[in-house]
């Protein structure tokens, strides 16, 4: 089908009724909340090391988030820093982490970037 054909196609659908399904990111307004005292104990150390700006046991911990996945909310580059929280049992970083940009904005990820809860107090 040639383009100026698929396009009055389309244009019929739609006025038929359909309409294209857009597959939207997840919106960050509508992240999850996770109270500081939820969180596990060895986030709740991190945050506050954090708070009170370390020192950090991860050479690692303060470097910049760059937010590829687009689950926080969209800043310029170097708005957000990550952190390392410890796994019992894991004798690397493992995958917790938290991220800040203005501390107190603060989110808890358990699974490395898949998802994010903002951390209240």
């Amino acid at each position: 089908m040639r383009r100026g054909a698929q396009s009055l196609w389309l244009v019929w659908l739609m006025l038929l009724g359909w309409h294209p399904v857009v597959h939207a990111k997840p919106v960050s307004a509508a992240l999850a909340i996770v109270l500081q005292t939820e969180l596990p104990p060895e986030a709740r150390v991190t945050l506050q090391l954090i708070k009170q700006g370390g020192p950090f046991p991860y050479s690692r911990d303060g470097v910049v988030f760059s937010n590829y996945e687009h689950i926080l909310p969209q800043q310029p580059r170097g708005h957000y820093r990550e952190y390392t929280v410890p796994t019992p049992g894991v004798h690397h970083r493992g995958a917790r982490r938290i991220v800040c940009g203005i501390v107190p904005e603060c989110y808890y990820t358990a699974d490395h970037y898949r998802t994010f809860r903002r951390i209240r107090e």
